[in-house]
Protein backbone atom coordinates (compact mmCIF):
# COMPACT_ATOMS: atom_id res chain seq x y z
CA UNK A 1 0.00 0.00 0.00
CA UNK A 2 1.31 3.39 -0.99
CA UNK A 3 1.91 6.30 1.84
CA UNK A 4 -1.35 7.88 -0.08
CA UNK A 5 -3.47 5.22 0.69
CA UNK A 6 -1.95 4.71 4.10
CA UNK A 7 -3.28 8.93 4.80
CA UNK A 8 -6.46 7.78 3.61
CA UNK A 9 -7.57 6.57 0.09
CA UNK A 10 -11.55 7.65 -0.90
CA UNK A 11 -13.30 4.68 -1.06
CA UNK A 12 -15.86 3.62 -3.87
CA UNK A 13 -18.62 2.59 -1.44
CA UNK A 14 -19.17 6.10 0.76
CA UNK A 15 -17.98 8.10 -2.05
CA UNK A 16 -15.29 11.37 -0.61
CA UNK A 17 -14.78 9.97 2.42
CA UNK A 18 -11.44 8.64 3.60
CA UNK A 19 -11.32 4.92 4.81
CA UNK A 20 -9.93 6.06 8.24
CA UNK A 21 -13.90 7.12 9.14
CA UNK A 22 -15.26 4.45 7.69
CA UNK A 23 -14.30 2.05 10.70
CA UNK A 24 -16.03 5.02 12.90
CA UNK A 25 -18.80 5.33 11.29
CA UNK A 26 -19.69 1.57 11.10
CA UNK A 27 -19.26 1.12 14.81
CA UNK A 28 -21.54 4.38 15.00
CA UNK A 29 -23.83 2.58 12.81
CA UNK A 30 -23.63 -0.88 14.52
CA UNK A 31 -24.29 0.71 17.92
CA UNK A 32 -27.15 2.11 17.06
CA UNK A 33 -28.79 -1.06 15.19
CA UNK A 34 -27.73 -2.61 17.88
CA UNK A 35 -29.22 -0.48 20.59
CA UNK A 36 -32.05 -0.69 18.61
CA UNK A 37 -32.52 -4.52 18.43
CA UNK A 38 -31.89 -4.83 22.14
CA UNK A 39 -34.76 -2.15 22.84
CA UNK A 40 -37.32 -4.15 20.84
CA UNK A 41 -35.99 -7.24 22.23
CA UNK A 42 -36.55 -6.11 25.85
CA UNK A 43 -39.67 -4.27 25.14
CA UNK A 44 -41.12 -6.11 22.27
CA UNK A 45 -44.05 -6.58 24.51
CA UNK A 46 -44.86 -3.13 24.76
CA UNK A 47 -44.23 -2.36 20.92
CA UNK A 48 -46.83 -5.40 20.01
CA UNK A 49 -49.79 -3.45 22.08
CA UNK A 50 -48.46 -0.16 20.64
CA UNK A 51 -48.93 -1.60 17.25
CA UNK A 52 -52.82 -1.67 16.55
CA UNK A 53 -52.73 2.15 17.44
CA UNK A 54 -49.91 2.55 14.87
CA UNK A 55 -51.86 0.40 12.10
CA UNK A 56 -55.00 2.67 12.78
CA UNK A 57 -53.74 5.94 12.65
CA UNK A 58 -51.27 4.64 9.52
CA UNK A 59 -54.30 3.26 7.62
CA UNK A 60 -57.00 5.93 8.76
CA UNK A 61 -55.29 8.99 9.26
CA UNK A 62 -51.42 8.81 7.28
CA UNK A 63 -52.99 7.27 4.46
CA UNK A 64 -55.80 9.31 3.26
CA UNK A 65 -53.60 12.04 3.35
CA UNK A 66 -52.20 11.22 0.41
CA UNK A 67 -55.47 9.87 -1.16
CA UNK A 68 -56.40 13.84 -1.01
CA UNK A 69 -54.91 14.00 -4.13
CA UNK A 70 -58.37 12.81 -5.49
CA UNK A 71 -59.71 16.30 -4.67
CA UNK A 72 -57.64 17.30 -7.62
CA UNK A 73 -59.18 14.61 -10.07
CA UNK A 74 -62.21 13.03 -11.67
CA UNK A 75 -62.76 9.50 -10.48
CA UNK A 76 -62.69 6.63 -12.88
CA UNK A 77 -63.29 3.31 -12.04
CA UNK A 78 -61.50 1.67 -14.70
CA UNK A 79 -58.61 3.24 -15.88
CA UNK A 80 -56.15 6.35 -14.64
CA UNK A 81 -58.04 9.08 -13.03
CA UNK A 82 -57.86 12.20 -14.97
CA UNK A 83 -56.49 15.24 -13.41
CA UNK A 84 -58.57 18.46 -13.56
CA UNK A 85 -56.98 20.50 -11.14
CA UNK A 86 -59.38 22.91 -9.07
CA UNK A 87 -62.41 22.08 -10.71
CA UNK A 88 -64.00 20.42 -7.90
CA UNK A 89 -62.68 23.12 -5.26
CA UNK A 90 -64.78 25.68 -8.00
CA UNK A 91 -68.05 23.70 -7.81
CA UNK A 92 -67.82 23.57 -4.16
CA UNK A 93 -67.56 26.91 -3.89
CA UNK A 94 -70.14 27.85 -6.35
CA UNK A 95 -72.94 26.05 -4.38
CA UNK A 96 -75.22 27.59 -2.23
CA UNK A 97 -75.43 24.22 0.67
CA UNK A 98 -72.07 24.56 1.18
CA UNK A 99 -71.68 27.88 2.48
CA UNK A 100 -75.02 27.20 4.63
CA UNK A 101 -73.62 24.13 6.31
CA UNK A 102 -70.21 26.09 6.17
CA UNK A 103 -72.08 28.80 8.15
CA UNK A 104 -74.09 25.76 11.01
CA UNK A 105 -70.48 24.34 11.42
CA UNK A 106 -68.89 27.78 12.37
CA UNK A 107 -72.04 28.96 15.02
CA UNK A 108 -71.95 25.02 16.42
CA UNK A 109 -68.45 25.11 16.83
CA UNK A 110 -68.32 28.62 18.22
CA UNK A 111 -71.16 27.21 20.83
CA UNK A 112 -69.67 24.40 22.32
CA UNK A 113 -65.91 26.64 22.44
CA UNK A 114 -67.71 28.97 24.37
CA UNK A 115 -70.33 26.98 26.25
CA UNK A 116 -68.36 23.60 26.48
CA UNK A 117 -64.95 24.58 26.87
CA UNK A 118 -64.83 26.57 30.10
CA UNK A 119 -66.94 23.32 32.30
CA UNK A 120 -63.92 20.56 32.56
CA UNK A 121 -61.95 23.95 34.41
CA UNK A 122 -64.22 25.09 36.44
CA UNK A 123 -65.45 21.22 37.32
CA UNK A 124 -61.77 20.34 38.22
CA UNK A 125 -61.42 23.22 40.00
CA UNK A 126 -64.76 22.22 42.15
CA UNK A 127 -63.54 18.66 42.72
CA UNK A 128 -59.82 20.42 43.85
CA UNK A 129 -61.94 22.01 46.69
CA UNK A 130 -64.17 18.32 48.00
CA UNK A 131 -61.90 17.64 50.72
CA UNK A 132 -63.74 14.19 51.30
CA UNK A 133 -61.63 11.96 49.23
CA UNK A 134 -64.63 9.08 49.17
CA UNK A 135 -66.91 11.67 47.98
CA UNK A 136 -64.80 13.35 45.19
CA UNK A 137 -64.53 9.96 43.81
CA UNK A 138 -67.68 8.87 43.82
CA UNK A 139 -68.50 12.30 42.14
CA UNK A 140 -65.84 11.31 39.34
CA UNK A 141 -67.05 8.08 38.74
CA UNK A 142 -70.50 9.45 37.74
CA UNK A 143 -69.16 12.35 35.97
CA UNK A 144 -66.99 10.20 33.56
CA UNK A 145 -69.18 7.13 33.01
CA UNK A 146 -70.98 9.49 30.08
CA UNK A 147 -67.71 9.64 28.02
CA UNK A 148 -68.15 5.89 27.57
CA UNK A 149 -71.28 5.64 25.88
CA UNK A 150 -71.34 5.87 22.09
CA UNK A 151 -73.67 8.58 20.62
CA UNK A 152 -76.44 6.20 19.50
CA UNK A 153 -76.58 5.69 23.14
CA UNK A 154 -76.90 9.26 24.31
CA UNK A 155 -78.90 10.03 21.62
CA UNK A 156 -81.45 7.83 22.47
CA UNK A 157 -81.09 8.90 26.22
CA UNK A 158 -81.88 12.92 24.95
CA UNK A 159 -84.76 11.79 22.28
CA UNK A 160 -86.37 9.94 25.33
CA UNK A 161 -86.29 13.03 27.87
CA UNK A 162 -86.93 15.50 25.38
CA UNK A 163 -89.79 14.29 24.08
CA UNK A 164 -92.90 16.31 24.18
CA UNK A 165 -95.77 13.67 25.26
CA UNK A 166 -93.96 11.69 28.12
CA UNK A 167 -90.11 13.20 28.24
CA UNK A 168 -88.98 14.36 31.67
CA UNK A 169 -88.18 17.52 30.94
CA UNK A 170 -91.56 18.49 29.47
CA UNK A 171 -92.97 16.93 32.57
CA UNK A 172 -90.82 19.10 34.55
CA UNK A 173 -91.49 22.37 32.77
CA UNK A 174 -95.49 20.83 33.62
CA UNK A 175 -94.84 20.71 36.98
CA UNK A 176 -94.03 24.25 37.18
CA UNK A 177 -96.19 26.08 34.60
CA UNK A 178 -94.83 25.72 31.62
CA UNK A 179 -96.24 24.69 28.09
CA UNK A 180 -94.36 21.15 26.72
CA UNK A 181 -91.96 22.29 23.40
CA UNK A 182 -90.55 19.56 21.32
CA UNK A 183 -87.10 20.52 20.95
CA UNK A 184 -85.81 17.91 19.24
CA UNK A 185 -87.94 19.57 16.38
CA UNK A 186 -87.62 23.31 17.07
CA UNK A 187 -85.12 24.90 14.81
CA UNK A 188 -84.81 27.37 18.15
CA UNK A 189 -83.57 24.77 20.52
CA UNK A 190 -81.76 21.82 18.51
CA UNK A 191 -78.57 23.60 18.53
CA UNK A 192 -78.46 23.83 22.06
CA UNK A 193 -79.35 20.37 22.20
CA UNK A 194 -76.24 19.45 20.85
CA UNK A 195 -74.53 21.78 23.03
CA UNK A 196 -75.38 20.52 26.64
CA UNK A 197 -75.16 16.99 25.10
CA UNK A 198 -71.85 17.26 24.36
CA UNK A 199 -71.32 19.04 27.38
CA UNK A 200 -72.84 16.04 29.51
CA UNK A 201 -70.92 13.84 27.64
CA UNK A 202 -67.46 15.15 28.10
CA UNK A 203 -67.07 17.56 30.57
CA UNK A 204 -65.93 15.18 33.31
CA UNK A 205 -63.73 13.37 31.27
CA UNK A 206 -61.71 16.08 30.17
CA UNK A 207 -61.69 17.49 34.02
CA UNK A 208 -59.33 14.90 34.50
CA UNK A 209 -56.51 16.15 32.44
CA UNK A 210 -57.00 19.25 34.52
CA UNK A 211 -57.21 17.59 37.77
CA UNK A 212 -54.63 16.12 37.24
CA UNK A 213 -52.35 19.32 36.18
CA UNK A 214 -53.74 20.41 39.64
CA UNK A 215 -52.10 17.37 41.47
CA UNK A 216 -49.06 18.45 39.55
CA UNK A 217 -48.31 21.83 41.61
CA UNK A 218 -46.34 21.53 44.71
CA UNK A 219 -48.25 21.61 47.65
CA UNK A 220 -45.79 24.04 49.11
CA UNK A 221 -47.13 27.06 47.50
CA UNK A 222 -50.56 26.20 48.83
CA UNK A 223 -48.76 25.46 52.78
CA UNK A 224 -47.19 29.28 52.24
CA UNK A 225 -50.01 30.88 50.88
CA UNK A 226 -52.20 29.39 53.90
CA UNK A 227 -49.15 31.23 56.00
CA UNK A 228 -49.80 34.44 54.87
CA UNK A 229 -53.86 34.25 55.35
CA UNK A 230 -55.27 33.29 51.97
CA UNK A 231 -58.44 32.53 51.60
CA UNK A 232 -59.53 29.43 49.46
CA UNK A 233 -60.82 31.72 46.81
CA UNK A 234 -57.33 33.34 46.97
CA UNK A 235 -55.15 30.48 46.35
CA UNK A 236 -57.73 29.15 43.61
CA UNK A 237 -56.79 32.67 41.76
CA UNK A 238 -53.68 33.00 42.43
CA UNK A 239 -51.93 29.19 42.41
CA UNK A 240 -54.68 26.70 40.71
CA UNK A 241 -54.86 28.35 38.12
CA UNK A 242 -51.91 29.69 36.99
CA UNK A 243 -50.49 26.46 37.77
CA UNK A 244 -52.73 25.09 34.59
CA UNK A 245 -52.59 27.44 32.58
CA UNK A 246 -50.05 25.48 29.93
CA UNK A 247 -52.68 22.44 30.30
CA UNK A 248 -55.17 24.91 29.47
CA UNK A 249 -53.45 26.48 26.72
CA UNK A 250 -52.63 23.09 25.26
CA UNK A 251 -56.06 21.63 25.02
CA UNK A 252 -57.36 25.20 23.41
CA UNK A 253 -55.40 25.46 20.60
CA UNK A 254 -55.86 21.29 19.95
CA UNK A 255 -60.21 22.41 19.94
CA UNK A 256 -59.16 25.82 18.06
CA UNK A 257 -57.48 23.17 15.41
CA UNK A 258 -60.73 20.98 15.80
CA UNK A 259 -63.06 23.93 15.50
CA UNK A 260 -64.78 22.55 12.01
CA UNK A 261 -65.05 19.01 13.74
CA UNK A 262 -68.32 19.94 15.03
CA UNK A 263 -69.22 16.22 15.93
CA UNK A 264 -70.30 13.71 12.62
CA UNK A 265 -71.84 11.44 15.47
CA UNK A 266 -73.26 13.35 17.34
CA UNK A 267 -75.26 15.70 14.47
CA UNK A 268 -75.88 12.33 12.92
CA UNK A 269 -77.80 10.74 15.54
CA UNK A 270 -79.46 13.88 16.28
CA UNK A 271 -80.48 14.72 13.06
CA UNK A 272 -83.87 14.72 11.79
CA UNK A 273 -85.70 16.06 8.59
CA UNK A 274 -87.55 18.69 10.53
CA UNK A 275 -84.07 20.65 12.04
CA UNK A 276 -82.01 19.45 9.11
CA UNK A 277 -81.12 22.78 8.11
CA UNK A 278 -79.97 23.69 11.26
CA UNK A 279 -77.38 21.55 11.97
CA UNK A 280 -76.03 20.02 8.75
CA UNK A 281 -72.61 20.49 9.02
CA UNK A 282 -69.83 19.83 7.04
CA UNK A 283 -68.66 16.16 7.80
CA UNK A 284 -72.65 15.30 7.25
CA UNK A 285 -72.27 16.72 4.07
CA UNK A 286 -69.08 15.34 2.89
CA UNK A 287 -71.14 11.74 3.88
CA UNK A 288 -73.87 12.75 2.01
CA UNK A 289 -71.71 13.93 -1.03
CA UNK A 290 -69.56 10.68 -0.62
CA UNK A 291 -71.33 7.54 0.64
CA UNK A 292 -74.85 8.58 -0.23
CA UNK A 293 -74.25 10.64 -3.42
CA UNK A 294 -70.92 8.85 -5.33
CA UNK A 295 -69.68 12.08 -5.60
CA UNK A 296 -66.61 11.37 -4.45
CA UNK A 297 -64.16 13.86 -5.56
CA UNK A 298 -66.03 16.44 -4.57
CA UNK A 299 -66.39 15.33 -0.81
CA UNK A 300 -62.54 14.80 -0.67
CA UNK A 301 -62.22 18.41 -1.82
CA UNK A 302 -65.21 19.47 0.94
CA UNK A 303 -62.74 16.91 3.18
CA UNK A 304 -59.65 18.61 2.43
CA UNK A 305 -60.81 22.35 2.73
CA UNK A 306 -62.26 21.25 6.20
CA UNK A 307 -58.68 19.54 6.98
CA UNK A 308 -56.80 22.94 5.47
CA UNK A 309 -58.73 25.54 7.42
CA UNK A 310 -58.17 23.35 10.70
CA UNK A 311 -54.15 23.22 10.07
CA UNK A 312 -54.07 26.99 9.70
CA UNK A 313 -56.25 27.91 12.59
CA UNK A 314 -54.46 25.25 15.39
CA UNK A 315 -50.87 27.21 13.79
CA UNK A 316 -52.24 30.56 14.12
CA UNK A 317 -54.15 29.63 17.83
CA UNK A 318 -50.22 28.53 18.51
CA UNK A 319 -48.45 31.21 17.54
CA UNK A 320 -50.54 33.61 19.24
CA UNK A 321 -50.43 31.61 22.86
CA UNK A 322 -46.77 31.15 22.57
CA UNK A 323 -46.98 35.26 22.44
CA UNK A 324 -49.30 36.08 24.77
CA UNK A 325 -48.68 33.30 27.41
CA UNK A 326 -45.32 31.69 26.01
CA UNK A 327 -47.13 28.05 26.20
CA UNK A 328 -47.58 26.16 23.19
CA UNK A 329 -48.06 23.00 21.29
CA UNK A 330 -44.48 22.69 20.40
Amino acid sequence: MTKHDKAGAFSPEIGNVPNRARPRQADAYNSRGARLRDGVREWWPYYLMLAPGLIYFGLFHYLPIWEARLAFEDLRIIGPNVWVGTKHFAQLFASPTFFEVLKNTLIISAMKVAFVFPLPIILSLLLNEVRSGRFRRGVQSVIYLPHFLSWVVIAGIFIAALSPSNGVVNDLRDFVGLDRRSFMTDSGSIRWVLVWSEAWRSAGWDSLLYFAAIMAIDPALYEAAEMDGASRWQKMRHITLPGIVPTIATLFILHVGLFLNAGFDQVFNLSNDAIRDKIDIIDTYVYRLGITGGQFSLATAAGLFKGVIGMILMIGAHTLSKRLTGKGVW
